[in-house]
């Protein structure tokens, strides 16, 4: 072999070499992207004052609060530029994670909630719902950005991810809420996790429920709230004849998460719909 033709054969060689690492490099950043971004402090909570019915110490939580703030400032610090290279789950992970931390600090800020005379008419008294603007008047600052609990949830979970389980995820620090899980949400696991967060939802007699007997099935709101972000992915035209588009995707979702027998009276059923009254009672643990 020539030497030109030596010199046309590595330069060939290096460039396929480059093609095949391109996955693993481009793999290898995200991981280091993910890497300097640590969910360490807000593990420390969920662990610390998160039981295992996803109930919190809110006493305890305000007596001891640097693991939250630090994390807190870990968002407001977090560079957007890093955050632009993470893959969608990695984004999602990292969104559910800001807006369940950032509503622990919204409560404890408040704590012990203090009822309005109107709003104590309405709700229960130590309800996140006793705080004037928690979802879209308080802010919070993330990637050196301001924004509120409705701007994580609405402008940025539900329009920019098509992804129907945030819904089993988000905690607005109410029993009707999913529980609050004791550790952080991941890239790695994110699937893994959210349906975990559907399946013990489902378990929940205040959140669903079948009454063969009446020919009900017992809905929590949040799929009349946002029932329509499941019609993308769990529309469906063949099952749950009688029900309307979203209501189908919905009992289409539900019926994953269920038993066979269960599951089967969904799909074939004569059974209509309720929606269950929404516990705003503050999810807190009183050790």
């Amino acid at each position: 072999m020539n030497e030109i033709s030596r010199r046309t054969l590595l330069k060939s060689l290096t460039g396929l070499g480059l093609l095949l690492a391109a996955p693993v490099l481009v793999w290898k950043g995200a991981v280091a992207a993910e890497a300097r971004f640590s969910y360490g402090d807000y593990a420390k909570v969920l662990k610390t004052y998160v039981d295992d019915q996803g109930l919190v110490d809110y006493k305890g939580l305000r007596a001891n609060r640097r693991p939250l703030d630090a994390f807190t400032a870990a968002l407001a610090a977090m560079d957007r530029k890093l955050y632009d290279k993470w893959s969608g789950n990695q984004k999602i992970a990292f969104q559910i994670n800001a807006y369940n931390a950032l509503t622990l600090v919204a409560i404890i800020a408040n704590y012990p909630i203090k009822p309005s005379f109107f709003r104590g008419l309405r709700f229960p008294k130590n309800s996140i719902r006793q705080i004037p603007g928690v979802w879209d008047k308080l802010q919070f600052p993330v990637m050196e950005r301001k924004t509120t609990l409705d701007g994580i949830e609405h402008n940025i979970l539900r329009a920019e991810f098509n992804e129907p389980r945030i819904h089993m995820a988000l905690v607005c620090a109410a029993l009707g809420c999913p529980i609050l899980r004791r550790e952080p949400y991941s890239r790695g696991k994110l699937g893994d996790q959210l349906d975990d967060q559907a399946r013990g939802f489902m378990k929940e007699p205040g959140k669903f429920r079948i009454d063969r007997k009446d020919g009900r099935v017992y809905l929590s709101p949040i799929f009349k709230w946002f029932g329509g972000d499941f019609v993308n992915v769990y529309g469906t035209d063949k099952k749950f004849s009688g029900f309307g588009q979203t209501e189908r995707a919905v009992l289409n979702f539900a019926g994953r998460y269920l038993d066979p027998k269960d599951r089967n009276y969904l799909e074939k059923g004569s059974y209509s719909i309720e929606y269950l009254t929404y516990d705003w009672s503050l999810n807190e643990n009183k050790p």
